[in-house]
């Protein structure tokens, strides 16, 4: 019983870790795709402004919430951060799809 908890645990923290490293790997990612979009043409200045925006203000969020919490995230937290990464790569798509060039 005492392994299956250990076991339990070490999965449960193994998870955490990598949940704050995928957040910071889409965040480049993302940043990535803003830049390529800027270089291609696809993203007008507005565009960007506004992209940039976002991005900047869930970074403040994050932050926010993990000095809230002694450095860490909740998994509630997680899963926002998560959905509002999903909505701001939709518009990201979006974006540089719709027509508009610089």
């Amino acid at each position: 019983m005492k392994r299956f908890a250990f076991t339990i645990l070490a999965t449960a923290l193994l998870v955490s870790g990598l949940s704050a490293q995928e957040i910071q790997k889409r965040k480049e990612n993302q940043q990535d795709r803003i830049a390529q979009g800027v270089k291609s043409g696809q993203l007008t200045a507005g565009e960007t402004a506004n992209l940039e925006h976002k991005e900047a203000k869930l970074n403040r969020e994050i932050r926010h919430d993990r000095k809230q919490n002694g450095g860490n995230l909740t998994n509630k937290e997680k899963r926002q951060i998560n959905r509002q990464q999903n909505q701001l790569s939709k518009q990201i798509y979006r974006d540089k799809h719709n027509g508009r060039h610089q």
